[in-house]
């Protein structure tokens, strides 16, 4: 189990509020839900399923709900006001890039009171030393409270109010929301028919569902994410597009759609997650659509060829077979 070192180094007296900067997977939630008894504490989370469990911990330590809550991350300016928090909280390990990285500084800016202290936790090999930095620049002091095998934790405190607005951020989903060379290849093999009801789960900015949604006239696709980020993105190109036969929902895998059925999925499922790669994401996928798809359903997936997701396949299919690829990308096709 990850051990956190913020869950070792927090200390918040109990009436404090603390916002959570896109950290619920950290295991530092229920020492904070724990201290923080007469306190607030809020969640700025773009994974839904993070902060399910997260407040799944915090019901369970009997929190009231006005004691914890959640606002999407990339929405926190537009919904909370400024300096009305005495803590923030941040571990790199789950920010998807530096511009996520950065903009939790500007957002802790934002969100803290003078005085408050924002709590970063992360390894070298991630980039806190130059984050660290960029804390200093930003807050102007800066202390290092732990080390440990290594990571560390650092803390700056806001000196000062800054009148300074905070804009809603760019954080784009994966791929930087533009068309990556393994959607491409997914998206030549696939055949869409145009009554197919169908399904894009881990969605991303949307160009699979969008694909099947401007071929499938007479049908329909959902298009499904955990990041809210994502789930924005997408919606919005389906606007762009003017696409009415598709909807986008935030989902933690195919959660939203288990009990309806479908004729084809589709899905460039993610394998990173807190920057360690898994192939547990897409196994997932592919056991929840081999339960939706309908009696000769078909299921592609994009993947890079050295993921080994035949055996998943072929466990839940039986049928499997690569209809596209080249040296770095596979496109796999197995029906029901």
């Amino acid at each position: 189990m990850f051990q956190s070192l913020l869950a070792q180094t927090l200390r918040c007296a109990i009436d404090e509020r603390a916002v959570v900067l896109n950290s619920a997977s950290d295991p530092c939630i229920a020492r904070l839900a724990e201290q923080l008894s007469a306190g607030e504490l809020v969640l700025a989370e773009d994974n839904i399923a993070a902060w399910e469990r997260a407040r799944a911990v915090a019901q369970h330590m009997g929190r009231a709900a006005n004691q914890f809550r959640h606002v999407a991350f990339h929405e926190y300016p537009a919904r909370e006001a400024a300096a009305t928090m005495d803590v923030a909280v941040m571990n790199i390990l789950y920010q998807p890039n530096n511009a996520w990285m950065h903009y939790g500084l500007r957002l802790a800016a934002y969100a803290l009171k003078e005085g408050g202290r924002l709590y970063i936790e992360g390894a070298k090999d991630r980039g806190i030393l130059s984050l660290g930095k960029r804390a200093r620049e930003i807050f102007g002091n800066l202390e290092t409270l732990e080390i440990s095998k290594g990571r560390r934790v650092i803390c700056a405190v806001k000196r000062a109010l800054s009148s300074e607005e905070l804009a809603a951020p760019e954080l784009a989903p994966f791929a930087g929301g533009k068309i990556d060379e393994g959607t491409s290849l997914l998206l030549e093999a696939l055949e869409v028919r145009a009554t197919d009801i169908a399904l894009d789960p881990g969605c991303g900015a949307g160009f699979i569902g969008a694909h099947i949604a401007e071929r499938a006239v007479k049908g329909h696709v959902t298009l499904l994410d955990v990041s809210l980020v994502s789930v924005a993105a997408a919606r919005r190109l389906l606007e762009q597009r003017g696409l009415t036969n598709a909807q986008v929902l935030a989902s933690d895998g195919l959660q939203a759609v288990r009990d309806q059925r479908f004729d084809l999925v589709a899905t460039n499922p993610p394998f990173h997650v807190g920057g360690i790669q898994t192939t547990a994401i897409a196994e997932r996928f592919i056991r929840e659509a081999a339960q939706v798809l309908h009696p000769r359903g078909r299921f592609y997936l994009v993947a890079n060829r050295f993921l080994k997701y035949e055996p998943a396949l072929r466990a839940c299919f039986g049928r499997v077979e690569e209809v596209s690829g080249n040296t770095r990308f596979k496109v796999l096709r197995a029906l029901r």
